[in-house]
């Protein structure tokens, strides 16, 4: 009797995920500008190559910085323009570095994709505004530069002098920036330390003692106004090492409505393929495979929502395969099935009995789809994450849906011996 219960409220839940995902999507409701804000909070986050956008390709120069630290600037850098990028809303950016490697010709880059933003000349202006703060000390010929920039920034203030009340801007740096900058103004007492920005020299103090405590002050004919702008800019990131626009491509919106549109009817045609050759070889266990694999489908939409996921035309590709390895599991578990009913079991036997042989395979190939997900991940570019992130979860989802909900369903009737439940529980060209 409980699992006759709980099998119900598999399918009330399911359908329930349904009404969530199809309430909550655009395309199938043209009513979606009268529905609750939690719904209209809920797109399918779509990638650059879907939506459309900005793909700039920035080459970074690392000439200054030591052999072994070019990988921990390039990943400051990228943290740093990801947090630029967030401050004007721009919908899951993505930036990523790529090494100088063999790839990218022996240049540190720095791609940066803006889903939405098809406007270039803005995409830019996102990225430039970003200033590059530098620390120069004097020298025989003018001003060298030092190890301290803004990737040991921590924060920055606004504050007020206490003799001329006129703006000045404070800096405050992590523990490093606080050791090169106390090593900087013990070496130049009596000199002029330069603070650059963007290239610009924008105040040039005396060194008067060492500073130990890591704060300095920027002082100048600022406003208010401008000295708050720069605080905010210094805020949302300096760049720890300079960088020059190598390439720039702007993807229009048409190219990603016509992937969605291909990769939809894919998965459509794939899925009604699938169901109708399941219930056709099948009978009755593929009638209630294809209910699992509905309940399948609906679960990755709503969790592609709710995480969220970027969806990307190798993601959607993923989400496909992993359609047909959840139909895998359970042709491996009817299988099972018809072989225990032709050593005469009963028909509740076999299907228990079917189950438990078939989980071992399932199980390790499962596995090893994972496995190879998780590697594609960690190593892959953006394009294989996006495959890699749909195949992993979709493996994750179909163990649950084939080996929990398909049982659930099939034990939940009480089926009793005949030539035609026999029938229905055969498959093929077999009586």
């Amino acid at each position: 009797m409980w699992k006759k219960v709980l099998a119900l409220l598999a399918l009330l839940l399911a359908a329930l995920i349904g009404l969530f995902v199809w309430r909550s999507t655009p395309a199938l409701n043209k009513n979606f500008e009268n529905q609750s804000a939690f719904f209209q909070n809920h797109y399918f986050r779509l990638g650059l190559d879907l939506s459309g956008g900005s793909h700039l390709v920035y080459k970074a120069d690392v000439t200054t910085i030591p052999g072994g630290e070019v990988g921990d600037a390039m990943d400051a850098l990228r943290d740093v323009i990801e947090r630029r990028v967030n401050l004007f809303g721009v919908s899951e950016p993505v930036v990523q570095v790529q090494g100088g490697g063999f790839i990218s010709g022996g240049v540190n880059q720095l791609i940066v994709d803006l889903p939405g933003v098809t406007d270039l000349e803005r995409a830019i202006k996102l990225i430039g505004e970003t200033p590059l703060l530098e620390f120069k000390v004097e020298g025989e010929e003018g001003f060298v530069s030092t190890e301290l920039t803004g990737r040991y920034l921590k924060r920055s203030s606004l504050q007020f002098s206490p003799d001329t009340r006129e703006p000045i801007v404070v800096l405050q740096f992590d523990e490093t920036g606080k050791k090169l900058f106390a090593e900087i103004t013990k070496a130049n007492i009596g000199k002029f330390v330069a603070i650059y920005l963007d290239g610009a020299p924008i105040s040039i103090p005396e060194v008067r003692g060492e500073i130990p405590d890591g704060e300095a002050i920027i002082t100048g004919n600022f406003t208010p106004g401008e000295a708050k702008e720069l605080v905010g800019r210094l805020n949302s990131g300096a760049l720890p090492v300079p960088i020059t626009l190598l390439s720039k491509q702007s993807i229009g919106a048409t190219l990603g409505e016509s992937a969605v549109r291909a990769g939809v009817k894919a998965a459509l045609i794939g899925f009604l393929l699938v169901a109708i050759f399941l219930i056709l070889w099948y009978r009755l266990p593929g009638l209630v495979a294809v209910v699992a694999l509905s309940i399948f489908v609906v679960t990755m939409l709503a969790l592609f929502k709710l995480l969220p996921v970027t969806l990307t035309a190798a993601g959607i590709a993923g989400f496909v395969i992993s359609i047909g390895i959840a139909v895998d599991a359970n042709v491996l578990i009817f299988e099972r099935v018809k072989e225990e009913l032709r050593t005469g079991k009963s028909v509740a036997d076999s299907v228990s009995a079917g189950f438990s042989r078939a989980w071992l395979p399932i199980r390790d190939s499962n596995v090893a789809s994972i496995l190879t997900a998780i590697v594609l991940f960690w190593f892959g570019t953006s394009l294989f994450k996006g495959f890699a992130l749909t195949l992993g979860m979709g493996v994750l989802v179909s163990m649950f849906s084939a080996i929990t909900v398909t049982r659930l369903f099939l034990t939940a009737v009480e089926f009793g011996e005949g030539r035609v439940i026999r029938f229905l529980f055969s498959s093929g060209l077999t009586k």
